[in-house]
């Protein structure tokens, strides 16, 4: 009874919030992420007296939610794109890319230099803030791109894109960092090649399948004409997908992601692309989605705030400015207007929860502890502090775009066919 108190309570708190937040004119992730924050308060505020919102928090319904609801995500972000979108002319994406992790990167070890005291873990803690800091949240991103309805138009395009490219060089790093937290020393030549050849098959086998697999099978159920039918092997594919990329070493989402990428109304029929998306995206938005960034705005520590504040601030600045500069130069360089280049600065700069991820795996290696307070042989509460900055970036970013946005780019309605719109920029690399 406790679960079903508890999912009851999120889904309404959830979806009030992200309706307040559409009706003054703002994203629906932005109240979501609101809801979070509310509980994550009153858990700080109430708890002694009152435990319901601590557990509901710590909660295991809540945390598979929130896994549902990245899984729906990126689902749903693969339907809506085309590999052609994402294949074609995507070196100007890779420069962006790559921009948008150097430049973060440097500034989160800079500061981590700076702000840790001398220890055995100071450089891999100053590593860990340099890749947390070059994340970009994908799931994040394109609940942005949707909401503001630019997850098809050039700037959406080239954010995507980007992130889809700065999330493998994100897995390269965070597994040089792993190397080093376990075994003392940065991977070898032999690993690292052996790590690129796991991502090439990955890739290898999923675009096979996606390409010659699954106009037969479309082919196979049009004859039963059950669109359940059709959403549950889509369903199931993401699935295998998710656990082939985890056998491979790569995180489940980009499972997901190549699962929906394929599934185009040219190769399974515009039936049951149609009969799918509308399932899949009612299931998103309405349910899973607010869930999702509830989870995030409830992992903030408010004690954290005032723990280590110039730290704190110092992070948060950097965060967004090297993503503006990392990527929006870059965006700038091969094509887009300054706004528009703006705006992939900072539609690039949400963390969300793959930052967590990565905070995860560091804590699981022993690099930083979870624990309130300074973490592993740090002065500064690195854990809870980069915390504090994915929540803080997820929930600024949407604001921050949809201001530089707002009436400057066409807007895109999901499915819109590109032939005739506006060219992508990015294209001319």
């Amino acid at each position: 009874m406790a679960v079903f108190a508890q999912l009851l309570l999120l889904l309404v708190l959830t979806r009030a919030c992200g309706e307040g937040a559409v009706r003054i004119g703002q994203s629906a992730a932005i109240g979501e992420l609101g809801a979070g924050v509310v509980l994550a308060a009153l858990a700080a505020i109430l708890g002694p007296s009152v435990p319901f919102f601590p557990e509901l928090i710590r909660s295991e319904a809540f945390h598979t939610a929130a896994e549902v609801g990245i899984f729906s995500l990126m689902l749903l972000a693969g339907i809506e794109l085309k590999p052609s979108e994402i294949a074609e002319h995507s070196m100007g994406r890779f420069l962006v890319a790559l921009g948008g992790v150097i430049v973060p990167l440097g500034c989160g070890v800079a500061l981590g230099l700076v702000f840790l005291p001398p220890g055995e873990a100071r450089s891999l803690q100053a590593l860990l803030i340099g890749i947390a800091m070059a994340i970009t949240a994908i799931p994040a991103s394109v609940r942005i791109l949707s909401d503001l309805g630019l997850l098809r138009a050039p700037v959406g395009r080239v954010i995507i894109g980007a992130a889809l490219f700065d999330d493998v060089i994100g897995l390269l790093l965070l597994a040089i960092l792993t190397g080093l937290g376990t075994a003392g020393e940065i991977p070898g030549a032999g690993a690292l090649a052996l790590m690129l050849a796991k991502m090439v098959l990955f890739f290898a086998i999923t675009v096979g399948i996606g390409v010659h697999i699954y106009p037969r099978v479309s082919r196979g159920l049009r004859t039963l004409q059950a669109t359940a039918m059709e959403f549950s092997v889509l369903t199931a594919v993401a699935l295998a997908y998710g656990l082939l990329a985890e056998l491979l070493g790569m995180h489940w989402i980009m499972g997901a992601f190549m699962a929906g990428l394929f599934f185009e109304p040219e190769r399974v029929g515009f039936r049951a692309y149609a009969g799918s998306k509308l399932i899949i995206g009612g299931v998103t938005a309405g349910v899973f989605a607010p869930l999702f960034f509830a989870s995030i705005g409830a992992r903030i520590d408010f004690s954290s705030i005032a723990g280590a504040p110039v730290f704190l601030i110092s992070l948060i600045v950097l965060a967004f400015l090297g993503k503006l500069i990392g990527a929006g130069l870059p965006a700038r360089l091969i094509g887009l207007s300054a706004r528009d280049a703006t705006a992939v600065g900072v539609g690039m700069s949400s963390r969300g929860a793959v930052e967590l991820v990565v905070l995860s795996v560091a804590v699981q290696a022993g690099i930083i502890s979870d624990s309130p307070g300074p973490g592993a042989g740090g002065a500064a509460p690195i854990f809870s502090s980069l915390v504090v900055m994915a929540v803080v970036t997820t929930l600024v970013a949407p604001i921050m775009l949809r201001g530089i946005l707002r009436g400057s780019a066409p807007k895109v309605p999901p499915g819109t066919p590109l032939t005739g719109g506006p060219a992508d920029p990015s294209d001319r690399s």
